[in-house]
């Protein structure tokens, strides 16, 4: 395999780089969006055959430490480098809708596509699914809870219903009064996974379930009304699936990402690894709850863009990407998440079908003026 990593200094990007020592995989691509010295780091190591740099101030400072490899830069070098030649697979860990366009660049160069970035499926999903089906380009899903459901479908039976598990994030303990007074300090204080900021606020506010909800109705071809999400706070069942006879078949594993990684980059095979493993003996009881939609605001605002489809889920992300940034900011409350996007879909009257990458990036570009207009009011 000739591995291309999207998101290499990230959180997904550095355990699968610990995937690719594991396995012997070889690294010809690599792209940061800033952390030029973490990506130098990498680049001694695993001597790929380009990076690129999202930020193009921080490319060129990398290029003048004459690093040994070609060095490029902004959306279009992320874009160019996930169609390169010499390469054969993809992971996107992009953050956010910078990996939507370099995700359809990795598919329309018939690349297997190992995807980690959810708003590539939540933006675009009918648009890229059909692409990828007409060119027949595999998606394998890295998030764990997808991974999970990916491992437990087989090809002769519709699911009746999937549940999606989710760890509740930092703040399942917390009363809606609480909330009142949650900082951006609070939110990060992830209970189970270590992830970068972003994601880990979206899972404070359950909106990162949401998201997933969507992703999984665009992987598996499911409707709103098969997938149920539950609240399971050990996080060692990640996710499941039932059948019409009754029968449901779980996948279980410790919490570490580096598993489900390794699964998308070697599938169908299962190789051997020394990552941690689950000890029944020792995790405790597995408990389940249904989720607090009043609590979780932003779940219940993305199950109803769900519903809506067309251009709704991108002008959903779009909003949330916009109000978590506010957040992180200190620019608006924890609360105020919620209200923004939940007045951007109310205010969005542009809806229809996904038609091409220009309608998906217009309703994103539209949601994020309407949002800052509220961030900022």
């Amino acid at each position: 395999m000739k591995l291309c990593i999207l998101g290499s200094t990230g959180s997904i990007g550095v355990q699968a780089l610990d995937v690719a020592r594991n396995v012997g995989i070889q690294i010809v691509g690599l792209a940061a969006m800033s952390n030029i010295d973490l990506l130098e780091r990498q680049i001694k190591e695993f001597n790929p055959l380009c990076v690129c740099v999202a930020d193009k101030t921080k490319a060129r400072e990398l290029a003048r430490r004459n690093v040994a490899c070609e060095v490029i830069a902004g959306g279009e070098g992320l874009c160019q480098l996930a169609a390169m030649g010499g390469c054969d697979t993809v992971l996107s860990a992009v953050v956010g809708i910078a990996g939507l366009k370099p995700a359809v660049s990795a598919i329309q160069a018939r690349k297997k596509l190992a995807l980690a970035n959810k708003e590539t499926l939540v933006a675009g999903g009918e648009f890229v699914m059909e692409l990828a089906k007409r060119l027949n380009v595999p998606i394998i899903p890295v998030d764990s809870e997808h991974s999970a459901i990916f491992q437990c479908l087989d090809n002769k039976n519709h699911p009746k219903r999937i549940y999606l598990t989710a760890s509740g994030g930092a703040f399942r303990e917390w009363s809606a009064e609480q909330l009142l007074h949650a900082t951006a300090a609070d939110a990060l204080k992830h209970p189970t996974w270590n992830m970068g900021a972003k994601i880990t606020i979206d899972c404070a506010t359950m909106m990162n379930k949401g998201l997933e909800f969507i992703e999984a109705m665009r992987l598996f071809d499911l409707k709103p009304e098969e997938i149920e999400i539950l609240i399971h706070p050990q996080s060692v069942v990640h996710s499941m699936v039932e059948y019409s006879d009754g029968s449901i078949l779980a996948q279980l594993g410790a919490p570490d990402m580096r598993i489900p990684i390794q699964y998308a980059l070697t599938y169908p095979a299962r190789v051997a690894s020394a990552f941690k493993k689950l000890d029944f003996t020792t995790c405790g009881p597995l408990t389940f709850h249904k989720p607090d939609f009043d609590k979780y605001t932003c779940l219940r605002l993305a199950i109803d863009a769900a519903k809506m489809g067309g251009l709704m889920p991108a002008a959903l992300n779009a909003a949330n990407e916009v109000a978590v940034g506010a957040f992180l900011q200190n620019r608006i409350s924890y609360t105020r998440i919620a209200h923004i996007i939940d007045k951007t879909l109310s205010a969005y009257n542009l809806n229809g079908s996904e038609r091409n990458l220009d309608d998906i990036l217009a309703a994103d570009a539209w949601a994020r003026r309407y949002a800052e207009t509220i961030a900022i009011a």
